[in-house]
């Protein structure tokens, strides 16, 4: 009988005690009101042909296409993929965790790296560091960006908490990140003159971004408050920040825009039931140190946005089997539309006529 108490008691001083990286942040979430109304449910990313990575790649997170209509990507290993063609084909090995892809004016090829910050690349063994810090301070996270026509980089860092090269990975570190609800997330800029500042914080677990044709605003995902905002960048609301989608029925990942005052965003994942445990930082810390079966982890339901840019519902193109496993951007590219994801081995690509 002592010996089952002081298992117990040791249980309990674990499940109460024992260290862990999360520190849990109270908030009240609003109640999530599921696929109705614009996200009424639908099947049609069935139509969606999967290909694969070669060699047993997974974690084609993004795509880039670059002036002359090429059509990359990058996997988890950091392999680049040139995809618009039959089938995937190797250029060139840039390691660390690629994330966020976009062509710049000058042709180059842009990299938010999970791990190393900003990239650019022009060729097969060309990759160069751009931005690694701001003001001293590391950039732990670097997620998505995109590039302006003089070649100023916005770009995103989703937590100033947690680095996922340290971490496990993107996928356990944004687990971790949402889980707290921390807001060190930012979005910065990179001007050409080599400097660069934030221009805006607290955001928990900032991920896509996208400028509009303009340039007038940028937009920005909220992962782990499942909301956008609207930053404008000139004119008389230059500075002014406002939420544009609030209280999604899905995680927002990345937002590409389609250079036609429209953008692709993709859910992670739908709003998962442990939301409720959000009021309860302490709850919250003992079911962490329960271990990974118990934690919270996103649900493979695939989903793509095309909205305009005062928020509107154009188009929700939904995959409710979870075939494509966790999806997290896409965007018309030629005459296909392709859905990437975060850790499946293949990416999803249909011809753009398809598209209901």
């Amino acid at each position: 009988m002592r010996i089952v108490l002081g298992l117990l008691i040791v249980g309990l001083a674990y499940l109460v005690f024992w260290p862990v990286p999360v520190q849990p942040v109270a908030w009240t979430p609003p109640e999530a009101l599921g696929f109705t109304g614009d996200f009424v449910e639908n099947n049609a990313l069935d139509k969606l042909e999967l290909v694969s990575l070669p060699d047993g790649e997974i974690g084609p997170e993004d795509i880039a296409i670059l002036p002359d209509g090429s059509v990359y990507t990058t996997a988890l290993s950091g392999a680049l993929y040139r995809i618009d063609g039959p089938a995937p084909v190797k250029i060139d090995d840039l390691g660390g965790r690629p994330l966020g892809l976009k062509a710049g004016p000058d042709g180059a090829l842009y990299i938010a790296d999970s791990f190393r910050g900003i990239m650019r690349w022009t060729g097969p063994g060309t990759l160069e560091t751009v931005v690694t810090e701001i003001g001293g301070a590391p950039v732990v996270y670097a997620n998505q960006l995109d590039v302006a026509k003089d070649g100023t980089i916005y770009f995103s860092n989703s937590s100033d908490r947690f680095d996922p090269e340290t971490m496990g990975g993107t996928k356990p570190t944004s687990v971790l990140t949402i889980w707290e609800q921390s807001n060190t997330g930012y979005v910065a800029r990179h001007s050409p003159d080599g400097t660069t500042d934030k221009l805006a914080e607290g955001f928990v677990y900032t991920n896509g971004v996208a400028l509009s044709p303009d340039e007038d605003f940028l937009l920005i995902a909220e992962t782990g408050r499942a909301r956008v905002h609207k930053l404008w960048l000139t004119g008389a609301k230059a500075g002014q920040q406002e939420v544009l989608m609030d209280n999604l029925p899905g995680y927002p990942d990345n937002i590409e825009a389609q250079g036609d005052g429209t953008y692709w965003m993709a859910f992670a994942s739908p709003r998962v039931p442990s939301e409720a445990l959000m009021p309860y930082p302490f709850l919250r810390k003992v079911i962490w140190r329960l271990g990974p079966m118990v934690r919270p982890a996103p649900i493979h339901r695939g989903m793509m946005v095309h909205f305009d840019a005062d928020g509107n519902i154009l188009k929700t193109l939904q995959d409710p089997e979870g075939r494509l496993g966790i999806t997290t951007g896409g965007k018309i590219a030629g005459d296909q539309f392709y859905v990437m994801t975060l850790d499946s081995p293949w990416f999803g690509r249909m011809p753009a006529a398809n598209l209901p």
